[in-house]
């Protein structure tokens, strides 16, 4: 369960293709917490003698609760994936995203056996495509009850059919030959796995609360296309595109799918079986549903205030923004948990407030706070951090990676650690425990320990696919490095 004991890596070769080879997954000898002093004195070489915790959450980001089946996906732009000019549209679908629920279910379980957890920050994109059946599968998954991952008629009804018109998707029903993936890499068949995908099934429910917060899949189409009345009457409808519409400017191919997706549902289509649970939901439908108090909020315990951000651009884009309305209002949220900060002039304010440790909550980190079709304030956002001192963590999720960046304070403060974790969806589909403690010596340590979930059977399987993409499994950058992974983060005490 957790990768300090044991981890997940390459194991034998199980299948054989003519580009590249399938391997299973083995046990690995667990990885050591790597200590990290970027923020503190490098003087400062105190041993790390945890004395009292304060707090033990996990993190858990880009869920992907998936309709597989919807009209409104564009499964067919991974044809272009070699094109630079489709980049930021990938990836659309992936062989692994029909038992993604199950493997969900499996980490929520997991979750539940940590006994010292108290509370999981949920840092958006819990549904993949806007759509109101995705956001009923994540909260039945959450906080327990029945997923239905099937939509339309009973049984699967997608790109992933052996009779689809296209051999660029897995097809675990068909031949040896019958696709790139199980001709070309070597992935294996799994006969019936799709119609055992689609079965109903109860899910746990985490046992803790959890934080929600607002992802750009939970906005806009594939967390790209602004939902316009066209395309929201396709979502519905029962036409499913099967190809690139006819006069496509590929120049403008991202452009254009930010502002008139629906132009890509008028090339070559499928007739597929309606469904009105798939209509797309608004901001405040999700925010009701996921009870958070608004789009941006905060959560107190006795020690720490939690500050959930919003940071998804209503315009279109998966880049992420911020506003000057939610800077001001920040600021007022972050005096009130200080006794003291520094104003914006270099002065120190003194007030009659208590202190409380801050850790923020986001979809998107700071260096993805770059929309063009917002304002520019990402470096307003740092400068404001900065100025409070208990601000010591940053949690968000985003880029479907492990990374763990110091903000360092240019005037001499003292920083926070920001920590984005890797997306359940993709290899390499894990948790983040974050465990804060006293440290002793002026120090507070933050422990972060990466988690895989126990499953067996389809949740396996899920995670053994992801393993195995080209370009975004075993082989790729999201893992991180290991001092992205398990590490000890040091600061000094702030309070």
């Amino acid at each position: 369960m957790l990768t300090s004991q044991r981890r997940l890596g390459a194991g034998a070769v199980r299948g054989e293709g003519s580009r590249g080879k399938y391997h299973e997954l083995a046990e690995l000898e667990g990885e050591p917490h790597v200590i990290r002093r970027d923020l503190v004195d490098s003087e400062n070489r105190s041993p790390i003698e945890p004395k009292r915790a304060i707090a033990v959450i996990a993190h858990l980001t880009d869920l992907h609760v998936t309709d597989v089946q919807s009209p409104a996906r564009f499964e067919f732009v991974n044809r272009d994936w070699e094109d630079p000019r489709f980049q930021n549209l990938l990836t659309m679908q992936r062989p692994q995203e029909a038992l993604n629920m199950h493997a969900i279910d499996a980490m929520v379980q997991t979750l539940n056996g940590i006994d010292a957890l108290e509370l999981v920050a949920v840092t958006g994109d819990t549904i993949d495509n806007v759509q109101r059946n995705e956001l009923d599968n994540v909260l039945a998954l959450l906080n327990g009850g029945v997923v239905h991952p099937d939509s339309g008629e009973p049984g699967y009804e997608g790109v992933q059919l052996v009779d689809w018109p296209d051999d660029i998707f897995w097809k675990p029903d068909g031949p040896q030959d019958g696709d790139v993936f199980r001709r070309d890499l070597g992935f294996p068949a799994a006969p019936g796995l799709l119609d055992r995908a689609m079965q109903v099934f109860e899910a746990t429910g985490l046992s803790k609360p959890w934080l929600g917060c607002h992802g750009n899949h939970e906005e806009v189409c594939q967390g790209m296309g602004i939902v316009t009345p066209a395309l929201a009457k396709a979502m519905v409808g029962t036409r499913k595109p099967m190809d690139l519409p006819l006069g496509l400017d590929r120049d403008k191919a991202v452009e254009t799918f930010i502002e008139r997706p629906e132009f890509f549902l008028t090339g070559e289509t499928m007739d597929v079986t309606p469904d009105r649970k798939r209509r797309p939901i608004s901001r405040a439908e999700f925010i009701e549903a996921a009870h958070m108090p608004g789009p941006y909020y905060v959560h107190d315990t006795p020690e720490i205030r939690f500050i959930t951000l919003d940071t998804v651009c209503a315009a279109g884009d998966a880049l992420g923004s911020i506003d000057a309305p939610q800077l001001h209002w920040l600021e007022r949220r972050l005096e009130e948990v200080h006794s003291s900060f520094r104003s914006r002039d270099g002065s120190t304010v003194r007030t009659r407030h208590q202190d409380r440790l801050v850790v923020m909550l986001s979809h998107h980190g700071l260096d993805t706070l770059s929309n063009p079709r917002a304002d520019q304030l990402s470096d307003a956002l740092l400068k404001l951090l900065l100025r409070f001192q208990n601000v010591v963590l940053w949690l968000n999720g985003h880029i479907h990676a492990n990374r763990i960046t110091p903000r360092l304070d240019p005037k001499g403060g003292h920083g926070f650690w920001e920590v984005t974790t890797s997306s359940l969806v993709d290899w390499p589909c894990q948790a983040r425990l974050v465990e804060l403690f006293d440290a002793g010596a002026g120090l507070l340590e933050i422990r972060c320990t990466m988690v895989d979930h126990r499953g067996t059977d389809l949740a396996a399987l899920h995670r053994e696919l992801a393993a195995n993409v080209p370009f975004n499994g075993i082989d790729s950058w999201r893992e991180g490095a290991p001092e992205d992974r398990n590490a000890i983060l040091l600061l000094p005490s702030p309070f």
